[in-house]
């Protein structure tokens, strides 16, 4: 259960919750149009500052891609999870994977099957029924898992990957502030073997979580660091997610920053690479649009990168910092807001929620329970 709290600090939290998911949002959707691209071509195309705002893509600007696809099923999987706690079953990670599923769904078919009871209001949203560079590892992941054994960190799925679709999709498992960090890292883990099994790939998942919860509670980028880094330790496997967010802290000391000491850290179709980038973004950012602007003007996985740094700095400053005009202009804020304020309700007030015709329907209960 959330702790007794003050108004004010319910606001507070409304706003760091909203931040995170509206904020990855525009971070995604400011890198969608250039994912593919080289610095060089970037900048050929849009000027030595690279990109400033949104290009075009899918058909439109301000379009979202699968990183904000993916991270509004985990908040859904979330928030039945703690929905079925208050009915005797919790095990947070089969309702995370069941919301996976409704994400495939997605990926899969035209648009919305009126006939499934358990979609949901979220998984009814047929904006949401659009492929935009799914990763393979999600992809494969997924399929055919719908009756199978739950992957587990002993026997994952797709062992060798570690790509950064396991960490894009992860922030709001660091938004369960009541949560003690250890778990919330666990639970990162537990969801992120879903698709990924390599050790790089679930720890920066978790180290991920780890830092946003910090950002959330109200501390600094640097706490969630030496946090996450504490609990790396303790895990096998952790060398290149350590390396990588060490580098990010370096880098931060290192001199002025720019695309080019970006790409020092990598490219970012890789987790610890994606989570180094965005973290050292967020970490040296005057502002939410210097973070994000830095985040995506490079040669890499600008669409994830982006996310990742604009999740952090969303959960840090809250949803007033973001930039007005792209959020404007961003692809599904109204339905983003909704979640966002979901997630809020059911943490500080679920169970007055629970039962209500109107809950239920919103987020059902796993069909046979």
């Amino acid at each position: 259960m959330m702790p007794l709290w003050s108004r004010a600090q319910q606001q507070d939290f409304r706003s760091r919750v909203r931040g995170c998911l509206l904020g990855g949002a525009i971070g995604d959707a400011l890198g969608g149009g250039i994912e593919f691209e080289q610095l060089d071509q970037i900048r050929a195309a849009h000027g030595e500052a690279g990109v400033t705002g949104y290009v075009p893509a899918y058909g439109r600007r301000g379009a979202i891609t699968d990183d904000t696809q993916m991270t509004l099923f985990t908040v859904d999987g979330l928030i039945r999870s703690h929905i079925s706690r208050d009915g005797g079953a919790w095990h947070p990670p089969s309702d995370v994977h069941r919301a996976y599923l409704r994400w495939y769904a997605t990926q899969q078919d035209w648009g919305p099957d009126e006939r499934r009871e358990d979609l949901g209001w979220l998984g009814r949203e047929e904006w949401l029924y659009a492929r935009r560079a799914p990763g393979q590892a999600c992809l494969s992941g997924l399929a055919g898992t719908e009756n199978g054994p739950l992957p587990t960190v002993e026997e994952p799925r797709n062992p060798a990957s570690k790509g950064c679709g396991t960490v894009m999709r992860a922030a709001p498992f660091g938004l369960l502030t009541a949560w003690d960090p250890a778990l919330v890292f666990q639970l990162a883990v537990e969801c992120s073997v879903l698709t990924h099994g390599h050790p790089t790939g679930y720890l920066s998942a978790g180290a991920f979580a780890v830092i946003v919860h910090a950002v959330a509670r109200g501390g600094t980028l640097e706490e969630g660091v030496h946090l996450a880094l504490a609990l790396l330790s303790e895990r096998a496997g952790h060398e290149e997610t350590t390396a990588a967010l060490r580098a990010a802290l370096d880098a931060v000391r290192a001199g002025a920053p720019s695309p080019e000491r970006v790409e020092e850290l990598g490219e970012g179709w890789v987790a610890e690479e994606a989570l180094a980038i965005g973290l050292y973004c967020a970490l040296v950012a005057e502002d939410v649009r210097s973070g994000l602007l830095l985040a995506v003007n490079h040669s890499g996985d600008s669409d994830s990168t982006g996310s990742i740094c604009g999740n952090l700095l969303g959960a840090l400053h809250g949803e007033t910092a973001l930039p007005p005009e792209l959020l404007a202009e961003v692809e599904g804020r109204g339905a983003i807001l909704e979640l966002a304020d979901d997630l809020v309700l059911e943490l500080l007030h679920g169970p007055e929620l629970h039962g209500t015709g109107a809950w239920s329907d919103r987020y059902p209960a796993p069909s046979g329970s």
